[in-house]
């Protein structure tokens, strides 16, 4: 039994050995380029993952010019709920956490950054028409009362989009404070970088507590958070980071489809495929292949708007540019119709997304050759339409007129006749004889008006 005993523990010890000295893991998430959908689904599944697999600490390395609010909303969110504790690393040198890189910085539990990096410039950007305008200009001082007392009334109110602007820096000033002052940070600078937009350098945030360290790498920034206390989901944990294996999350095949269609240039493709697939099905009917393949991405690009910021008076030019220039391929007005549809095309691509949002801007060098295509198309069926109608008619009624026949009988008024080898009723003022040669001089229905050729009665 002793010796039962013995062996049993060796090999208790030979297999709990390797749980008892297992290093810790880290999960590592990077966020490079704009702050998008599929950014959230990315750093969404990274957290949920790290939750599920007891990760000790979630590193989430930045280098961002900032992104969509709602996005960086959602993520911060689950940053704030996370039961793993997050440390925002802006990484490598000459990166930066600008805009909405910012906010998800003060809000993670650790704010980290490398040498030569920046964070700031978070004022937030109007979408649509119109940016967040400067603050009006105060009233020269010495204007008198009575003066202002006269103005209009109108003169007094602020434009819509200055009251927009507006709400928007206080609402996101007030976001930015609450999430410095749940992490103990500089909430004064992250107003003023707000407010002002102003930005800092590595070395001036952790002078001015924006952040919590400098570390050079990952490396470097698991050796100098370990044993430090941060208390995440309500629970104060210490972190344990001596050694910790490093485990890197790659964006699944759903976020980077998510990534390729919500670019603003290929869902602007997308519809345009879509539209020109449809109406060559409709116009074709049983190919197939062109309308399966437009109703595909027509969906697809309706999925990426829905997901994006867009100007739907953008949109509309767009889809009443297309319109026209279909419209010219049918009702051929000699390009009037198909100059108009270009130009709301182009007005409607260029305001479609803002460009100030970084990353979501349509470029002109998309643009030009997208509607160097359309004017194409447009020229080469408005050409086709006019040579078609200058060469003669071939079938139909018209074709009819100044057809010659041969009568097949004697008669008085109607009889028949054959024109073009078919037999026809045909009507004549005059008498005609079997065998006499006649002219189509019109058509009334079924019955073909004659008249003998040459004039003859």
């Amino acid at each position: 039994m002793r010796i039962i005993r013995l062996w049993l523990s060796v090999w208790l010890t030979v297999l709990l050995l390797p749980l008892a000295v297992a290093a810790p893991q880290v999960t590592l998430l990077r966020i490079e380029g704009a702050i998008t959908p599929a950014t959230v689904e990315y750093v969404l599944g990274g957290l949920a993952q790290a939750a599920q697999g007891q990760s000790g600490l979630v590193v989430l390395e930045m280098d961002t010019p900032g992104g969509l609010d709602t996005s960086m909303r959602r993520i911060i969110k689950e940053i704030l709920a996370s039961p793993v504790p997050v440390a925002a690393f802006v990484y490598p040198s000459g990166a930066r956490a600008a805009s909405a890189g910012t906010y998800i910085l003060y809000a993670s539990h650790i704010a980290a950054m490398a040498p030569a990096t920046n964070l700031g410039a978070a004022t937030p950007v109007q979408i649509g028409l119109g940016g967040i305008g400067g603050e009006p200009a105060s009233e020269p001082e010495t204007k008198k009362k009575d003066d202002r007392a006269k103005e209009p009334r109108e003169s007094a109110k602020q434009s819509t989009g200055g009251a927009m602007a507006k709400k928007q820096v206080h609402d996101a000033s007030a976001y930015i404070r609450g999430l410095a002052q749940l992490r103990g940070r500089n909430a004064q600078w992250a107003e003023r970088a707000v407010r002002e937009a102003v930005s800092l350098s590595a070395s001036e945030a952790l002078k001015l507590n924006v952040i919590d360290l400098v570390a050079t790498d990952v490396p470097d920034l698991l050796e100098k958070l370990h044993g430090r206390s941060v208390k995440a989901a309500g629970i104060e944990r210490t972190l344990d980071t001596a050694g910790a294996e490093t485990v890197a999350v790659e964006p699944n095949w759903r976020t980077r489809l998510l990534a390729v269609i919500t670019d603003p240039s290929i869902a602007l493709i997308l519809m345009m495929i879509g539209i020109y697939g449809l109406l060559f099905e409709f116009s074709h009917p049983g190919f197939a292949l062109p309308g399966i393949l437009g109703g595909i991405c027509l969906l697809l690009a309706l999925y990426a708007f829905q997901l994006l910021p867009i100007n739907y008076a953008g949109l509309g030019l767009i889809l009443l540019g297309i319109a026209l220039m279909v419209g010219e391929a049918f009702v051929p007005s000699f390009g009037v119709l198909g100059i108009g549809g270009i130009a709301a095309f182009v007005i409607g691509a260029v305001i479609l997304i803002d460009a100030d949002i970084p990353g979501y801007g349509v470029p002109l060098g998309l643009i030009v050759p997208l509607s160097a295509f359309s004017a194409v198309a447009l020229f080469f069926v408005v050409t086709m339409a006019l040579k078609a109608r200058r060469r003669p008619v071939v079938s139909g009624r018209d074709e009819m007129i100044g057809a010659s026949g041969e009568v097949l009988e004697d008669f008085t008024g109607e009889g028949w006749a054959r024109v073009h080898s078919e037999t026809w009723r045909v009507s004549s003022a005059a008498p005609l004889k079997a065998g006499q040669s006649v002219r189509v001089t019109g058509v009334r229905g079924l019955v073909l008006a004659v008249k003998p050729e040459g004039g003859e009665s």
